[in-house]
């Protein structure tokens, strides 16, 4: 059953969509800056720029996982991979959403 990616793909379009409501403010001033050379040391506009890459980073992995999957075989390294990642995310932000791809990270790793 294919549901890794698409697990992926909601959990990208959820903080996409958060990024959009919660932090509209410095994504607007983002946007009213002309966008080049604008984030420099604000710790909002930080923010909303790593939420924002972050959600289009986890959609492109959504994808491609899905991909593998309707082939029929994700790799477990792509699985190792993103356990890795999704490990260090928690060790530096526990109360996160890394708990989110945590499901996934441990399926493709398992192989299953």
């Amino acid at each position: 059953m294919r549901w890794r990616g698409r697990w992926l793909l909601g959990v990208a379009a959820i903080h996409t969509l958060f990024a959009c409501v919660v932090l509209r403010a410095p994504l607007l001033s983002l946007w009213e800056r002309g966008l080049f050379n604008t984030v420099g040391d604000d710790p909002m506009l930080n923010a909303a720029t790593w939420f924002v890459f972050c959600g289009a980073f986890m959609a492109t992995t959504g994808l491609a996982i899905d991909a593998l999957e309707r082939a029929g075989r994700v790799p477990r390294a792509i699985g190792r991979a993103l356990l890795g990642a999704t490990l260090v995310g928690l060790l530096l932000m526990p109360a996160s959403g890394f708990w989110l791809i945590l499901p996934v990270a441990i399926s493709v790793s398992r192989g299953r």
